[in-house]
């Protein structure tokens, strides 16, 4: 079992960028497929973009596509997510997701038994 841990959320203003990291506490997130999700305050949480166990596949939101960029480094174990451009809309609790029975990632939550606390996005305009 993998315990999720988020860092790098922050305030920024609107056409700055943030990168946000993903890593393991305890296990390995090697055999994961992983995921980012967000949730503003009274919204759902929606998905925002997932990557494949090798990062060879890569998925994103059309909401971030093009200004988002999802990666991950094996080597150090770690899932980073790479934000630029952005808006007040990205602003919301980003959390990472992995699970690792699926095949390919999934862009729905219940699709991920593990998750982390969540990062804070904010986005002065």
């Amino acid at each position: 079992q993998v315990q999720l841990v988020e860092s790098g959320g922050g305030l920024v203003q609107a056409g700055g960028s943030l990168r946000l990291s993903c890593a393991a506490s305890s296990g390995t997130l090697r055999s994961y497929v992983v995921a980012w999700f967000r949730q503003a305050p009274g919204k759902e949480r929606e998905f925002v973009a997932a990557i494949s166990r090798s990062g060879s596949s890569t998925y994103y939101a059309d909401s971030v596509k093009g200004r988002f960029t999802i990666s991950r480094d094996n080597a150090r174990d770690t899932i980073y997510l790479q934000m630029n451009s952005l808006k007040p809309d990205d602003m919301a609790v980003y959390y990472c997701a992995a699970e690792d029975m699926a095949a390919l990632p999934s862009r729905a939550a219940d699709g991920y038994n593990y998750w982390g606390q969540g990062t804070q996005v904010t986005v002065s305009s």
